[in-house]
């Protein structure tokens, strides 16, 4: 028996409707959307899952309206399940730290949706109001840390541009044996082709990371990561760069198509975090449970 939709559960993606000369909202919204036929617009309407800004359903023969915001939910159809299990390591009514495992995204993207960090949480925490203050990318483990309650977000966001968090990572990869360690990495990164990989650039440093040693296994060494910075993948290409791409890392430092194999993740692993919390002054501190084996 399918279950009732119930939007306290899921968390909406908006849209202002643009300008135009459509009939309906239906027809703008098939338009706007190209990739998402009209006979699945239909479908939502008719399940209640595009509605006002009131939260009310909207029928789709409603007149169109330029600037009308919506509010409807991503699916995708057959979503394949991701055989892997975040856990929660703290919640209060501010926040959830959770440990989020190799391959699951932490929010919807692409061809993934329910099967995110994110939609999990949602549902087990039973709390619609979950955002995560930071990413990880799929490949990675680690910890996330969402906020559980808009009224205090703003104060947990600011840490992280404001760069009042100590974000400390693993990875493990080739010995660098000519390098001296603890190292400074700087450099210009920017997305590059595909759009979803970055690149050195020439250019000011917008990046930086602090390397340094933590174990020697022969010819793979366990490194300690500490990003200054949080440009989407640095820590992978920062390691490619120096001569080390991260064991298993499906993108740096060439892009290999392949289909996720469970047995070899990227060993990337978002080990701690360390902070002042800002509303009570005290120091919080979080340690993944997941580690790197060799």
């Amino acid at each position: 028996m399918t279950k009732p939709f119930d939007p306290a559960q899921q968390q909406a993606s908006t849209v202002c409707l643009p300008p135009g000369n459509w009939a309906t909202v239906l027809d703008c919204l098939c338009d706007h959307f190209k990739g998402i036929g009209r006979e699945q617009w239909l479908d939502r309407f008719n399940r209640g899952r595009v509605l006002d800004a009131q939260g009310q359903p909207v029928a789709a023969e409603r007149p169109y309206r330029p600037g009308l915001r919506l509010h409807y939910f991503r699916e995708v159809p057959n979503e394949k399940p991701i055989p892997v299990q975040e856990s929660v390591l703290y919640s209060d009514e501010h926040l959830v730290v959770a440990d989020k495992p190799h391959f699951l995204p932490v929010t919807p993207t692409g061809e993934y949706v329910e099967q995110t960090l994110l939609r999990r949480l949602i549902r087990s925490q039973g709390n619609p109001h979950l955002v995560p203050l930071h990413r990880i990318d799929r490949h990675t483990a680690g910890l996330v840390l969402f906020s559980a309650n808009p009224d205090t977000r703003s104060a947990y966001q600011r840490l992280f541009p404001e760069r009042r968090i100590d974000k400390r990572y693993q990875a493990i990869a080739a010995a660098l044996t000519q390098q001296a360690f603890p190292l400074v990495h700087k450099s210009r990164l920017e997305h590059g082709e595909p759009f979803f990989r970055m690149h050195e650039v020439e250019g000011a440093p917008n990046s930086e990371t602090l390397a340094e040693v933590l174990e020697k296994n022969g010819e793979l060494w366990r490194y300690g990561l500490s990003p200054v910075t949080g440009k989407t993948h640095q820590l992978r290409v920062h390691m490619a760069a120096l001569g080390a791409a991260i064991c298993n890392d499906p993108f740096y430092p060439v892009l290999r198509n392949e289909q996720d194999d469970l047995q070899r993740p990227l060993k990337l692993l978002a080990q701690s975090l360390r902070f002042n919390d800002p509303l009570t002054g005290n120091e919080r501190y979080f340690e993944s449970r997941l580690s790197l084996d060799w």
